[in-house]
């Protein structure tokens, strides 16, 4: 090789590896406060891709669409609520009739299920005209909306973190239709009582999702993994009556170093709907190094479920290795015709069969 040809070698590997031009270059800051004219709306439509909100502490009354590639939010003790009049936007119905989202992430053109094949969760993506990429929420109280408090929907690599989510009728945070997303270290919780708030975070996304670090409480499922390859760890999910819920047909999630603790009283008196994690249908999980305690409805109530789905789906080849299981109804159950599912090396007294925890 050349000397010359040496010298521009090594300069496109610098080049390439530490990328002088930004794909954000703009960078501006704009601050939002309780009592100006400039709504919290208004300064998202303003931005440009490398600009951050900074939104200071009140209390505000909107719906926020976000459909701009690379803006930041920020919140410093901000609170969000419901408007007096709602916002139509991508997430309107998404959760249901009439239901709304206090933060909508939201891609363009995105198609969604029609709302007459709405089966009680939420309404999936068919298809995403262009992803919005490289939103970041943080720092915000969103409380209270009809169907969501954060939606991300045809999103890449959106980042949802340290923000409080209380009291949405039907889900804490949804991630649907979307890449990448990243939701951690949120508290997430609900005031209990029957009817039971729905979902605390759900992932519905066509790749890689990562969960972590985040506290749920008081919702009827805490974590609705919908997600194959899902990374769901560091949680802590108490007081619900279904910590994590795995759907049937989803494959490799990943649950691992969690903690499930306590159920809810009143909590369906059924083994699946009172758990720490149920793996229903679902395919080659991991489940690994978590801690189950207090999972108990009077006898009816088991730490970890492994069962085919009353849709006909087996589950198969899921790995449940090195969890802990302290005072509960049953540590482990396995009712499954699949093949290939393993059970080991878990600290637990109780289960059926009763071999799983020899």
């Amino acid at each position: 090789m050349t000397p010359s040809l040496i010298l521009v070698t090594i300069c496109t590997t610098l080049i390439g590896l530490t990328d002088p031009v930004s794909t954000y270059p703009h960078g501006s800051t704009i601050h939002v406060s309780p009592g100006q004219s400039l709504t919290i709306q208004a300064a998202i439509d303003s931005a440009r891709g490398g600009d951050k909100i900074v939104v200071e502490a009140g209390t505000y009354s909107e719906q926020l669409t976000i459909s701009t590639n690379g803006i930041t939010i920020v919140g410093h003790n901000a609170t969000i609520v419901p408007p007096s009049i709602p916002v139509t936007n991508t997430c309107s119905d998404l959760a249901g009739p009439g239901t709304q989202a206090g933060i909508c992430i939201t891609g363009s053109e995105v198609v969604l299920q029609d709302l007459k094949d709405f089966d009680g969760e939420h309404l999936k993506v068919i298809s995403v005209g262009k992803l919005v990429k490289d939103t970041t929420v943080t720092g915000f109280t969103v409380n209270g909306f009809s169907g969501l408090n954060i939606a991300v929907v045809g999103a890449q690599d959106a980042s949802v973190s340290r923000n409080t989510v209380s009291s949405s009728a039907q889900y804490g945070i949804l991630t649907v239709g979307s890449k990448n997303s990243n939701i951690k270290h949120n508290t997430v919780f609900s005031t209990p009582g029957f009817p039971f708030y729905f979902i605390g975070i759900c992932m519905d996304d066509v790749s890689a999702v990562t969960i972590a670090h985040n506290d749920i409480s008081g919702y009827f499922i805490g974590l609705c993994v919908q997600t194959s390859g899902a990374d769901i760890h560091h949680n802590v999910v108490h007081d619900v009556c279904v910590g994590a819920f795995v759907d049937p047909g989803t494959n490799g999630a990943n649950l691992h170093d969690n903690g499930f603790s306590n159920t809810l009283p009143g909590c369906p008196p059924i083994l699946k709907y009172s758990s720490g994690i149920t793996i229903s249908g679902a395919t080659d999980t991991i489940v690994k190094k978590n801690k189950f305690s207090g999972i108990k409805n009077g006898g009816q109530a088991a730490a970890l479920v492994i069962l085919d789905d009353d849709t006909g789906t087996v589950a198969t080849g899921n790995d449940v290795e090195k969890n802990t299981f302290t005072d509960n109804d049953l540590d482990i159950l396995e009712q499954t015709m699949g093949a290939g599912n393993v059970v080991k090396k878990n600290e637990c007294t109780l289960s059926n069969p009763a071999t799983l925890c020899k």
